[in-house]
């Protein structure tokens, strides 16, 4: 128990979380329509549409019909998430990740700021260079920086070990749409295609990009 006083209440709002959860969710569904979306991406769509408080986002979000199932069995079978912001993934929720997964994210590496410095780049896309002892089968899932993701690409152009699936949705209003495109253009030099998700333009973030993972993460439905 504790001795603190509730404030004196002046307005009439719902204060159950469970029901605003659930009503939250019920008002995205009543209010788009996914018939757009591989069926595999429509957890993730409702989530994400949740995360940005935007159902307008929906339509933006693009992603390959195998991307669900791929996460998903990923995960089960231990990969790791790996990210390019301490946001993102301290936004990943541990208990929908089905096997106790480690969440890696290498920006605060030491050797990060002398190799942005060397590349001339960011720091985002310095520390995606150290990804790679963990890309194999990994769910990659980048939601701060544009170059994070233009420079996982290029990684996997010149041979890096193949993740999963990608959730690319960098933020901002230089680099951040064309890294999408790119993305959802992207093939490998035998033609194939990592499994991806995306919200197309400028929008995204960490919140999204974690939500989007949270949903890919599990087979449970959202209401």
């Amino acid at each position: 128990m504790t001795d603190i006083a509730p404030p004196t209440r002046r307005y009439d709002y719902e204060r159950d979380g469970r029901a605003i959860y659930r009503e939250s969710f019920a008002t995205i569904r009543r209010e788009v329509t996914l018939d757009h979306l591989p069926e595999g991406v429509h957890r993730a769509a409702v989530r994400v549409a949740h995360a940005a408080g935007d159902v307008g986002v929906i339509d933006e979000i693009a992603g390959s019909t195998d991307v669900g199932e791929a996460a998903l069995a990923a995960l089960r079978a231990g990969a790791p998430v790996i990210t390019d912001s301490h946001m993102l993934a301290a936004g990943v929720t541990r208990s929908r990740l089905p096997a106790d997964n480690d969440v890696i994210c290498t920006l605060r590496e030491p050797q990060v700021p002398a190799l942005a410095q060397a590349w001339s780049t960011t720091r985002s896309a310095a520390a995606a260079s150290l990804w790679a002892p963990h890309l194999d089968g990994a769910v990659v899932a980048i939601g701060n920086a544009p170059t994070a993701l233009f420079h996982l690409l290029e990684m996997l152009l010149d041979g890096a070990p193949r993740p999963a699936a990608i959730v690319g949705m960098p933020v901002g209003f230089v680099g951040s749409a064309e890294s999408k495109v790119a993305l959802a253009e992207h093939r490998l030099d035998d033609g194939s295609q990592i499994p991806w998700l995306t919200v197309h333009g400028r929008r995204g973030g960490s919140a999204m990009a974690a939500a989007a993972v949270n949903a890919l993460a599990t087979e449970q439905e959202i209401l």
